[in-house]
């Protein structure tokens, strides 16, 4: 718009206004993963999501683990505001109240980790996860995302084809996990993704379990072992988490937040179209490098199933809220799974059927 001056009994016309544009929010983030991690990746993925749709109105800045603060701290630095936001898995915050642990470790009654994820949204998941956040005084909004396959048990120095051979093995897990694999036997050692391999490699652990092919490739597991087994109701419905500073989050205008929160579901598309290409790839070129995978055992997957039950019994005796948290999950994986068991066919026919390599 031009503005006009009478100088001297002449008018004169002014510069057009320069339009004021706002700098743009920024928001700093770390995630509790090494940056060459896939896991980290998809940190990055998030971002740029929202950075985008916000027109740069909002930018988020994601450091890799251990930037700010150690992974294993990441929510208390979130909720103290040492950080705006950032990425991870809610086991990691198991020390807090092993409820939280819920949301990822153990076959949570045979639902997958989309299923889990439709609970959450669905059937009372996030209100309780809020509760139990309110209830430790941590000052965050939680979003859960991204399913994501079924973990393998581990990898090791050899087969595992029987129960003993889990007798007093150094192992590695977090969450609930850690209950699961000490039942069977294992003396279990919580550590951050980024000092597994180290610890191998030094005789500190025996074998490890993490996620999947391409963060275990660019972790360096096959650096240090060779046998990989696929399957375990360890972690088979794990999903990761959002978190931001409650405060911080309030703060933006009403069409930023929404546009986290939707960028929060496309991101949850992308991660689990972007794991099934990517982790499938890296299976073939870890068994290229020499790496063997093999399928643990039915009874060791049975002893997992057992110990569970032992386990949610006790923690539910322990933990009210434990007990809430899993008979809600319950609850809906009673419809949920019977209704998905009955209704998919069997993909293994059409692929066995069809597949050149049979």
């Amino acid at each position: 718009m031009k503005r006009a001056t009478i100088v001297g009994g002449a008018v004169v016309s002014a510069a057009p206004m320069a339009a004021v544009v706002p700098s743009p929010i920024s928001f700093r983030w770390q995630s509790t993963w090494s940056a060459k991690d896939i896991f980290h990746e998809y940190a990055l993925d998030f971002a740029r999501k929202v950075n985008d749709m916000s027109g740069k109105r909002l930018r988020i800045d994601v450091l890799p683990a251990g930037a700010v603060v150690k992974p294993f701290d990441l929510i208390d630095a979130v909720s103290r505001g040492s950080l705006d936001g950032g990425h991870g898995v809610t086991a990691y915050w198991y020390g807090k109240n092993s409820a939280i642990a819920l949301w990822g470790s153990g076959p949570s009654f045979g639902m997958d980790a989309n299923m889990v994820l439709a609970w959450h949204e669905y059937g009372g998941g996030k209100a309780l996860l809020a509760e139990i956040y309110r209830s430790l005084k941590l000052d965050v909004t939680s979003f859960l995302y991204g399913p994501m396959p079924t973990q393998p048990l581990g990898w090791f120095k050899k087969p595992i084809t029987k129960m003993e051979d889990f007798k007093g093995l150094k192992f590695r897990t977090v969450g609930l996990s850690i209950e699961i694999f000490s039942a069977l036997g294992a003396a279990v050692n919580a550590l951050p993704s980024g000092e597994i391999v180290a610890a191998m490699d030094r005789g500190q652990l025996d074998a490890a379990e993490f996620n999947n092919t391409s963060s275990d490739k660019s972790l360096g597991f096959p650096d240090v072992s060779k046998v990989c087994m696929l399957q375990s109701f360890h972690q088979c419905s794990e999903q990761f988490e959002i978190l931001f500073n409650r405060a911080k989050f309030n703060s933006l205008a009403t069409d930023l937040r929404a546009i986290i929160e939707n960028a929060v579901q496309a991101a949850s598309a992308e991660m689990s179209w972007k794991a099934i290409d990517r982790y499938s790839q890296d299976y073939i070129n870890l068994q290229k490098g020499g790496v063997k995978f093999y399928k643990t055992p039915d009874v060791i997957l049975q002893a997992q199933l057992d110990a569970w039950d032992a386990i949610a019994k006790k923690k539910s005796a322990e933990n009210p809220v434990f007990k809430k948290v899993l008979q809600s999950m319950q609850t809906f994986a009673e419809r949920a799974c019977r209704w998905q068991n009955e209704t998919n066919v069997d993909y293994k026919m059409a692929f066995s059927k069809f597949s050149p390599g049979k």
